[in-house]
């Protein structure tokens, strides 16, 4: 196993958090691990400290002619630049701050001039927008292999008039990618541009639209170790600089009369309101961050864990891990499996409840995908990142081998369709002493590395 894990033994970036605490049900209390950060990951340290050095400057961004608001418009701008450059955006790329990854595909959902092509497998976010659309939008079903999903991507191409093709840069159940240089070179040729839904790409590698042919991604900072609300939609202008703006409001217009408006150009014609300047700088601060790091270092250490990960399921009595393809590249950190005869919910729930081990369970707001594995009612997701150590994959695999093993020590019961355990000495979050809490997780310093 030490060979295995040589390269994950510690974490690449310290993460907010990294040692707190939990209580189980036996009465310990033991380090929290948190192997939930495909739905939100926890904030870097770096993040946490950029953000709270921005906050003494904290004004109104554009509108102001304080020293403070000066610096606020600075800092604002300058994370524009900051996360283009992550992306490797092209000289006349635009960059919009937006909430998220879905409130980026949504606003580009409504500039795509024609027809969207999209496949079966992908997550919510990018396959409901779509169908707001002015073209419409066409699904098509996964093929068992990457390279007859590409053909059959050809086939609809070459036969139908389509303006873009969205797909993911990694599937957020199974981790799996389609080849993006493949993806471009077949969409370009028969004239359709590409979106990237890199919401779960780009915590873990790197894309660059200029080097790639990308023509749009759009990403959550939650995704990206920086939760504070914001998120990003780049690429090439011309669609959105020929519609209305996304939101109508303060910050859109050039000038409003009684009878006519006269919209902004450029990225605050889809910024109406008052930016998220925390959120912007934070998704910076996190974007640099990874940045710094060396694209191979990253990839080993994910697949060193990873790796151990799913060959310590594997050894279990009936236990299953998702795959998309057959021959499809190496995943990113995502491990999405189910365990014979058992509710993903109640597995999910053990785990917590006596290893201190968080993972997620359902569908994982992928249901035609999970309904094409077969897997309908749900399976267990765990997620592998910069943040993560060795000691977290031991921690989960020691906790599916104690339920396999029968190893309980609490009783389970469903209320309101969640798993809960019975009589539960554990103090519930609702009567928790909220500020002890915060003090408690303060104490805990982020990890070394």
């Amino acid at each position: 196993m030490s060979s295995v894990l040589s390269h994950a033994d510690c974490p690449l970036l310290p993460l907010v958090g990294a040692d707190v605490t939990v209580p189980l049900v036996d009465g310990r209390s033991v380090r929290h691990v948190n192997l939930d950060g495909a739905a939100s990951a926890p904030a870097l340290a770096s993040v946490a400290e950029r953000v709270n050095a921005v906050l003494p400057w904290y004004a109104s961004v554009h509108r102001g002619a304080g020293y403070a608001s000066q610096v606020s418009t600075a800092l604002y701008e300058q994370a524009r630049e900051s996360v283009g450059s992550f992306v490797g955006a092209r000289s006349a790329d635009v960059t919009i701050f937006t909430r998220n990854t879905t409130d980026a595909t949504n606003l580009l959902a409504g500039a795509v001039p024609g027809r969207v092509l999209v496949l079966d497998v992908e997550h919510h976010a990018n396959l409901l927008p779509w169908r707001r659309s002015l073209g419409g939008c066409e699904v098509l079903g996964v093929q068992a292999t990457v390279g007859a999903t590409l053909k059959a991507l050809a086939s609809v191409l070459s036969r139908r008039q389509i303006s873009l093709l969205s797909v993911t840069g990694a599937s957020n159940v199974t981790g799996e990618s389609l080849p993006i240089d493949a993806v471009v070179d077949l969409a370009h040729r028969y004239g359709a541009r590409v979106f990237v839904d890199g919401a779960q790409l780009l915590a873990h590698r790197s894309l660059s639209l200029a080097e790639s042919g990308v023509d749009y991604v759009a990403f959550s900072g939650h995704k990206v170790h920086a939760p504070f609300g914001a998120g990003a939609l780049v690429g090439r202008p011309d669609w959105l600089e020929g519609i209305e703006p996304y939101l109508a409001g303060g910050g859109a217009v050039r000038r409003i009369t009684d009878e006519d408006v006269e919209w902004t150009d450029g990225p605050a014609r889809h910024e109406a309101g008052t930016p998220n300047l925390v959120g912007a700088v934070a998704l910076a601060a996190a974007a640099e961050a990874l940045s710094s790091l060396e694209p191979d270092e990253v990839a080993a250490h994910e697949s060193s864990l990873r790796s151990r990960l799913v060959e310590g399921l594997r050894e279990l009595p009936g236990v299953d891990v998702a795959r998309i393809w057959s021959d499809s590249a190496e995943p990113i950190g995502v491990v999405t499996f189910r365990l014979e005869g058992v509710d993903p919910g109640l597995l999910a729930a053990f785990l917590a409840a006596e290893h201190g081990v968080s993972v997620r369970d359902g569908r994982f707001c992928a249901h035609p995908l999970l309904d094409r594995l077969g897997w309908g009612d749900g399976a267990v997701r765990a997620s592998i990142g910069v943040g993560s150590r060795a000691e977290d994959v031991e921690r989960l695999l020691s906790g599916v081998r104690a339920w396999v093993a029968g190893e309980r020590a609490a009783e389970y019961r469903r209320e309101a369709g969640v798993w809960v355990v019975v009589d539960d000495p554990r103090p519930t979050p609702a009567s928790l002493d909220i500020d002890r809490l915060v003090a408690t997780a303060a104490a805990c310093a982020p990890v070394t590395v």
